[in-house]
């Protein structure tokens, strides 16, 4: 049995996110699986997309303020 591996911007296809984000979430170890070969990194055919670490209440929220001293 062999493993299948996608390229960086195959996943990023896949996940709706950019080649750029897929290199970094890879350099920082965050994709299981991911191995590098060579300069290019191959990434699990069947690797889950990690949590956005940003985002920590669940939901993301812009926040809007008023400055009342106008």
């Amino acid at each position: 049995m062999t493993m299948e591996y996608l390229s960086i911007r195959q996943v990023a296809e896949k996940w709706g996110l950019s080649a750029r984000r897929i290199n970094v979430l890879c350099s920082e170890g965050r994709i299981e699986g991911a191995t590098k070969i060579g300069s290019y990194w191959a990434v699990p055919a069947d690797a889950e997309k990690p949590k956005d670490e940003r985002i920590k209440s669940g939901k993301y929220v812009k926040s809007v303020t008023t400055d009342t001293n106008i």
